[in-house]
């Protein structure tokens, strides 16, 4: 199961994100679709926040374990924050269909 924590400051602005473990949806197969589409969604905001919205980050990941973790270094700008709600969007979409024994989302405040 993969669980991921979108971290939120008081006024509700984003302040990062980390992901564990793996779906296993797909366990007996050569590929897991949810953990693609997982690590893409992830993968995909962080590289956009880099590179289309010039923000600055800092970020690991441990591929074996599943474990990501994104922080956001300053209060991200309006667009910035849209590419984030269309992640977590997309995350809960994901969570919907397949369900809370393969994916979990939370809201954490920082």
């Amino acid at each position: 199961m993969t669980k991921i924590v979108i971290q939120k400051s008081k006024d509700g602005s984003y302040q990062g994100f980390y992901c564990m473990g793996h779906a296993e949806y797909a366990k007996n197969q050569d590929g897991d679709v949810l953990c693609a589409a997982i690590s893409t969604l992830t993968t995909c905001t962080i590289n956009a926040l880099e590179r289309l919205g010039g923000e600055t980050l800092s970020y690991a990941v441990n591929e074996e374990t599943g474990f990501l973790k994104c922080d956001f270094k300053s209060v991200l700008q309006e667009k910035s924050t849209f590419l984030v709600d269309a992640m977590v969007f997309s995350l809960e979409s994901l969570a919907k269909e397949y369900g809370k024994k393969y994916l979990q989302i939370q809201f954490e405040e920082v």
